[in-house]
Parts: structure tokens; sequence; C-alpha cells
């Protein structure tokens, strides 16, 4: 750990013992080791802190999340939103932080005159963010399953913004490489431009927000002074977000999903994602066609080919289907019914490229991070939350120091128009005003005999659930090590254009593998952007394994019983 990094975290931890010193005393029995797989390394110090000290998971998962919001502004956040997903106390829970459309958005808002989709504005500026969630997300686990006090888990990420923490040389790059893109449109140069080299990066502002949400929660992000400051610029800009907006926004808890496969219990995100579906769909598919794939190498062409062909019908179903689930009926029992998976697996085509036609619903009518977490007593979360986009919408807010989200364009900004992934939807993910917008994300866990045996998740976009399955997949169909499985070549596929397969930038596919998918009629090219970050625990016969996708800058870590 660079010096630096670790007077920080112990003075952290100094904080911490005599915070605690004040609260209730915690029974620390270690029952097994805990384990912890986080997108950076000041998340990672402080998850370990959290759960030394006696915390749960959720208390690590709060203290990460308000962290990350400072040392990971790229995608950490409290001006973004995300689904929780934990199994406490041997049950399921998960947590819509999503973020939600303005009360005054409306369907069309995103069109010019003539009816075309206005470039960037559902991307770039003040109209392209909806009201967070993730404060409140991040409180409303805490009232349910928090053990220790609020404010204490909030001191760390308070810490990094006053003090200020090195600035990774990747996160400097990926500065510089986004001011282009925000221009003098937003005003994202102006209070993150100095991150734009490696030094010690401060953020008085966000220090002063943190301190205000660790005294007051909620109430002051929603109705306070935050609240406020936000208001205003969105007035300044031309923004729709309005105090009633933010005071009427609320978190829901929502049943997961949960699906036998082989000898494991999925339990995934329910709609407004659409990763969980997908997730449930590819793994059962796969069982399905298990004799298709027996002897294939893995990554091999006809691997990924069978690959592909999967992943284009759930791409199909999840244009057709998908939105939040308080605005339209999505038939998600149908959709994860083994039966219907079972027919679409027959549909898939063994030996060659599926037209568009032969891939349509099958029913009668970048930036993101995630993080995974165990505690010592077998409790899990595994979370994910976003501003969409790298950096959102560029916005930052004036006097609060927090960037807003770009969700906005995870909407159909227009029915059968791709959004900035590349991703068509339909009716169903129409914007409406409080309505929440469609996503990928898929925090997802393996339990098998009542005990996790895997936490998951990554960023990505679309790219999203096709990164979980195959990390799933790499560990228990391919025998892989939690390190060997997030970090294996990944490919990704996603009906539109139907013949092209992108891939792994930084770790990419064997060349007999793309040689022979090419002769096949399939374009093999390198994704737009490195997609995925999987934070990944496994553990089984009382063993634990973390590991952080090498493509990122995260740590993992075990922590054994003592």
């Amino acid at each position: 750990m660079p010096n630096k990094l670790r007077l920080i975290v112990v003075s952290f931890a100094c904080a911490l013992l005599v915070a605690c010193a004040n609260t209730p005393s915690l029974e620390v029995s270690y029952n097994g080791p805990a384990g912890y797989a986080m997108p950076d390394p000041y998340a990672a110090e402080t998850v370990d802190m959290i759960l030394r000290k006696g915390g749960n998971a959720v208390d690590a998962a709060i203290a990460a999340a308000f962290v990350l919001a400072v040392t990971f502004p790229e995608a950490g956040n409290i001006g973004g939103g995300g689904f929780l997903l934990a199994r406490m106390n041997g049950e399921s829970h998960f947590l819509d932080y999503r973020e939600k459309a303005p009360l005054t958005a409306y369907r069309d808002m995103y069109l010019d005159e003539a009816g075309e989709v206005i470039p960037k504005l559902s991307l770039v500026g003040i109209r392209a963010a909806g009201v967070p969630g993730t404060v409140a997300g991040m409180w409303e686990a805490h009232q349910k399953f928090g053990t220790m006090k609020w404010a204490d888990l909030v001191a760390p990420a308070i810490g990094y913004a006053k003090n200020g923490f090195e600035v990774h040389p990747k996160t400097a790059k990926d500065v510089r490489d986004i001011i282009p893109w925000f221009g003098d449109a937003v005003n994202f140069a102006e209070h993150f431009g100095a991150m734009q080299n490696p030094g010690l990066f401060k953020q008085a502002d966000l220090a002063a927000t943190l301190e205000r949400i660790a005294q007051q929660g909620p109430d002051d992000f929603y109705a306070g002074q935050t609240a406020k400051l936000l208001v205003a610029q969105a007035e300044r800009d031309g923004g729709l977000i309005s105090m009633k907006d933010m005071a009427d926004y609320k978190v829901v808890w929502r049943a997961p999903l949960i699906a036998q496969w082989r000898d494991y219990q999925v339990v995934t995100a329910p709609p407004p994602s659409s990763g969980g579906f997908a997730v449930i769909q590819l793994l059962k598919m796969k069982e399905y066609l298990d004799s298709q794939f027996s002897g294939l190498d893995h990554n091999s062409a006809q691997y990924i080919h069978l690959i592909a062909e999967m992943e284009k019908r759930v791409f199909a179903d999840r244009a057709e289907y998908f939105g939040d689930p308080d605005f339209v009926d999505v038939p998600i029992d149908e959709l994860i019914s083994p039966d219907y998976i079972r027919a679409r697996a027959a549909e898939v085509k063994v030996g060659s490229i599926s037209d568009l036609k032969d891939a349509v619903p099958g029913l009668d009518s970048p930036s993101t991070t995630h993080y995974s977490i165990i505690d010592q007593w077998g409790n899990a979360v595994s979370n994910t939350y976003t501003i969409n986009w790298g950096f959102g919408s560029g916005v930052v807010v004036e006097g609060a120091g927090y960037i807003l989200n770009n969700e906005m364009d995870d909407f159909s900004t227009k029915s059968g128009v791709a959004n900035v992934y590349g991703v068509v939807g339909g009716t169903a993910n129409e914007i409406q005003g409080a309505k929440r917008m469609l996503s990928s994300m898929s925090p997802t866990l393996l339990v098998k005999d009542d005990q996790v045996t895997m936490a998951v998740g990554t960023p990505g976009g679309s790219t999203i659930f096709t990164s979980v399955f195959q990390s799933i997949v790499n560990v228990v169909d391919n025998g892989m090590s939690a390190q060997d499985a997030v970090g294996a070549s990944r490919f990704h596929h996603q009906l539109l254009p139907p013949e092209l397969i992108t891939t792994s930038i930084s770790i990419p596919l064997p060349e007999k593998s793309k040689k022979e998918l090419q002769a096949r009629g399939y374009r093999v090219e390198p994704h737009g952007w490195e997609f995925g970050d999987v934070q990944l625990i496994e553990q089984s016969y009382g063993e634990m394994n973390a590991a952080s996708d090498p493509r990122g800058i995260g740590k993992s870590g075990v922590i054994q019983p003592q």
C-alpha cells in the first residue's frame, strides 16, 4: 500500500475506534472468513477496516458507497442510483434505489421538431439527469440492516474528500479523455480538471455535503441545503428536477428474481433491471444446450457462436418487454420459466448466424461500478450503482461538489433508436414522469445449501449481464479460480448488428477463434471501451477467494477467522 494511502487509512481507523467507543459494543465472533472485491483501493481498505471492527456486509457496503463517491467519481456517486442485493440472516433482499425521471419529463423531450433525436441532449447537461437515489438507498439499507452508526460509516468518505486522495494514472487519463466530450457545455472541467494529472486531489464542497449527510441523513439531500443546491443548479441550467421531485423520491424493496440452475439457487435483480432475467436466461439456456457445449474449449469459435446465439434472443426480449414495473406489466414469470427458456434454447442455430427475423421476442404479445462483500457471518452484499456514462452528465452541483448522472439516456429516447450503448428499446421503456429507467445492472448471488457461494457483478452498460454470465460459467462450468474467471477474455453480442461480436481490448480472444468466427461471417472487433470490471467472491468447502478484474484498479481481500 502506498505510504500516503496507509496514513489516511490508519487515521480513519483511529477515528473509527474513537467513534465506536461511544456506540454499544458489538459481539465480534468470527464464524468464518470475510471477503471483499472492490473497484478501487480506497474503498477496499475502508471495507477491510469496517469488517475487522465488527461491521456486517451492509455496514461495509454503505461505507464503500460513500468512499467511491469521492475517490471513484467516474462511477461512484451520490448523484446517481443503483441496486443492492443482500443475503442477510439467511434471507434474500433486493433494494431498488434507481434514479427516477423528473415529474415534468415527457416522452419526446429529446426530439427536435422533425421528430429526430437531438444528439447528446440525453447524455450531456442537466436535462440528462434523473432524480438521484443513492443517499436514500444507503439510508434505507442502514435502517433495515445496519449495526454501526450512520455517521461513522460516512466518516471515511469525508476524510478522503477533505484531506484528499492520490489520483490513479488511469483515472487521470479518463478525465483527460472525457473533457473534450463535455466541452464547455457543462462545468466539469472547472471542478475536476485538476484530476487530469496524478496527485493529491481534495474536494472541499463534497466534504461539506457529506458532513451534512452524516449529520442529517437523507433529510439534507432530499429536502435540505443539498437539495436546494441541486434545484438551483437545475433552474440555472434549464433542467427539470424540482424540490417536489426530491421530496417525492422513494426507494423500493422488491422481491429478487430466484431460479434454480444446476446445484445452485441464482438470486439476482428484478425489473427495472433487465440484467437479472438475462443472467437467468443465459445460464439456463446453456444448461439446456449442454450437449452442444460438450467437449468445446473455452472461448473456442463454436463456444462463442453458441453464446452469441443465446444473447441475440435475450436482447430481443429485453427490447420488447422491459421497463419500470410500476408503470408497465413486465411478464417476468413467463420470461424466466423453464419451458420458455427451453424453447428459446431450441431456437439456437448451431451451425449458422441467426437473421434478425429469427431472433425476435419470444412471447406472444460505460460507467457504472460494482462491489461484492461477504462478512464473517455469511451475510453478503452484491451492489451495483451508477451515474451511467463515465462522469455522468458532466454537471457538478455548484456548492455541493458532486456529479449528476445522465441516466435519462437509459430510457428509450425514441422507440427503435439505440442509446449510447447501442441498445434499442420500445414503448415499455419510454420516458414518463417519476418513472425509473431500464437498467442492465445485474448484482447476483449464488446460494447452495443456504450458504452464499458466490457474489458477483460488474459495470459495463449493456455488457453487464453478458460479463456476469461468463464469469459465473467460468467458475462453475469451466473450473476456473476466481481470479482466472474475472481475468479471462470476454466477448459480447447484443442482437444489433446481428453479425458483430465485440471483445475485451486488453485481453483479446485467441487468434484462432477470431479467424474461425470471421470465416463463419462474424465481424470480430474490439469493444468501444474496455468493458467490465468484475468483482467476484466465491467460497466452497470453507475456503474463500476474492478477485478484482485486472482491467481495472480494484483490490480484493479475504479476512481469515481469528
